[in-house]
């Protein structure tokens, strides 16, 4: 009996599965870099620095008293305050059942690490935006910030068809504000939101030589290639980032009004600073590193894996921070 394209419809399968599992894309994370990260904290969660001022001098005229001045002195406190978690499981029928079970149980712990690192990357670059109650150190929302004469935040200048972004005339702001400051001019970093890389890439008569003799080759590179910067403006090396704050006391994204210009609701706050060793700007300790417990829930008939962790960051040199907020909207 001859077989025929009719007769063996049955035995066609109607769809093919692969044997592998498509995982999503992640962004490249880099905040960890930019802490200083403290090994003497070894018990309880408050650390406390003390700090002190600078001595003033005075005109001195002979056969006088020499006037004495106290040095000024200070604590810096650092607090554990994160206590994270990601859980997941698997049921036992699920296990009987699922092609797949195995590579999906092997991708839980991964996963769960990748959740608490991105929960760090998130908490160390909102460390110095506005917060409620105003906590010292960090920046206050909808004002200049000055130190030393010189802005610490503001909305981005280039404002080209109402699109609230940054040109280059900001990193020469932030280098001017962070040398107002003492800042040392070395290892200047910029981290953006990818829109406005896009503008600097796109925006009209880039090739001009007049801000940075090697600004015209953005056309032909771009601005980073993941965690690595290609070009470099005034003196920053630029990085993106879509782990950025928002505008707004605690980050909620409230638009700010900064002498006179408005970000506009969920504008993204760009940050330069100097990762200098002496004058790093964020602190950070871990009580305890992502840490993986499994057990069998015979209640539930499933496996259940948890990563904790215990870790605090924070502000440390305000005075090494610029924020520039800007629109995330791009003109196509």
């Amino acid at each position: 009996m001859s077989m025929t394209t009719a007769n063996t419809s049955v035995l066609i399968r109607s769809e093919i599965f692969s044997t592998e599992l498509k995982d999503v894309l992640e962004e490249d994370l880099m905040a960890r870099q930019y802490v200083r990260w403290i090994t003497e904290f070894t018990d309880g969660d408050q650390f406390t620095i003390p700090s002190i001022g600078d001595i003033e001098a005075r005109d001195y005229q002979e056969d006088t008293a020499i006037q004495y001045d106290a040095i000024d002195t200070g604590e810096f406190n650092f607090t554990i305050t994160e206590y994270v978690s990601s859980a997941t499981y698997i049921t036992k029928k699920a296990r009987q059942d699922l092609f797949y079970a195995s590579e999906l149980e092997s991708s839980f712990v991964p996963k769960m690490s990748r959740a608490i690192a991105e929960d760090l990357e998130a908490h160390i670059f909102k460390e110095g935006q506005p917060r409620a109650g105003d906590p010292a150190g960090y920046q206050d929302a909808g004002a200049l910030n000055n130190i030393n004469g010189a802005a610490h935040r503001w909305v981005g200048m280039d404002t080209a068809n109402s699109n609230r972004t940054i040109g280059p005339k900001d990193f020469a702001r932030a280098k001017y504000a962070l040398r107002k400051a003492n800042v040392p001019m070395t290892n200047l970093v910029a981290i953006v939101d990818p829109s406005v890389a896009y503008h600097i890439e796109t925006q009209t008569g880039l090739s001009d030589t007049t801000y940075n003799p090697d600004f015209r080759g953005v056309i032909e590179t771009g601005l980073t290639t993941g965690m690595r910067f290609i070009r470099n403006i005034y003196g920053f090396d630029v990085y993106e980032s879509q782990f950025l704050p928002l505008c707004g006391d605690d980050q909620a994204g409230t638009s700010e009004t900064i002498d006179s210009v408005a970000s506009g609701a969920n504008a993204v706050c760009n940050l330069f600073f100097s990762m200098d060793p002496t004058v790093v700007p964020f602190i950070g300790a871990w009580r305890q590193m992502p840490e993986v417990d499994g057990e069998y829930n015979k209640d539930f008939q499933r496996e259940e894996y948890v990563t904790t962790a215990r870790y605090g960051t924070k502000i440390y040199r305000p005075e090494n921070l610029v924020t520039v907020l800007t629109s995330t909207d791009v003109i196509v």
